[in-house]
């Protein structure tokens, strides 16, 4: 399972999609193996891999990837040189205790150097989801880990060209960001 957007902009940018599959008997998680398989039967075919997406948690599946999957996942990306992009827009909705949301940026900390120096990570959030469920409102960020400069500056660029963010997504997004206090006067009590 994936989000479309991102295949249709790898085929509008002219990339090539290197799909992995789901373990439907391991709760929809990841298996390394696989994903090893995947990446090099592309890179047989003359395909560069140079990154990777995870959902996470997973939709439709639900799937919470837990800390050794994380684990296991980021060295592989350290170990092949890949980008991470971690689409998190999903973790407000998180309905088992037995397996909550973890943040690959978390782990990618936890595990120190040189992984934590070195691996590639953006993470995606959206107020399009958990917090308000609200699919219409519009508002989100990423966040750009161990990113070479020259990179950010080229996707600061690209983001200036657009045309400005709609008001309640701005709205939303500084509210799930710096969300009301006690004491505040939109603090509900």
């Amino acid at each position: 399972p994936q989000y479309p957007l991102y295949s249709a902009t790898i085929s509008l940018c002219g990339g090539s999609l290197v799909p992995y599959f789901l373990e439907e008997t391991a709760n929809w998680g990841l298996d390394i193996n696989n994903i090893r398989q995947s990446v090099a039967q592309a890179r047989s075919r003359g395909i560069t891999v140079r990154a990777m997406v995870i959902i996470n948690p997973g939709n439709p599946t639900g799937q919470c990837l837990g800390e050794a999957s994380l684990k296991e996942l980021l060295h592989f990306c350290f170990q092949e040189n890949l980008a991470l992009l971690a689409d998190e827009v999903y973790q407000q909705n998180v309905y088992q205790d037995e397996r909550p949301f973890i943040s690959a940026r978390k782990i990618l900390m936890d595990m120190g150097p040189p992984i934590s120096k070195e691996v590639q990570l953006v993470s995606y959030h959206t107020v399009s989801k958990g917090y308000w469920g609200e699919c219409g409102q519009r508002g989100g960020y990423f966040e750009m880990t161990n990113i070479p400069p020259q990179t950010v500056d080229e996707i600061y660029k690209v983001a200036s060209i657009s045309l400005s963010p709609n008001v309640h997504g701005q709205i939303f997004l500084g509210l799930m960001v710096n969300p009301p206090q006690p004491g505040d006067i939109s603090y509900q009590k």
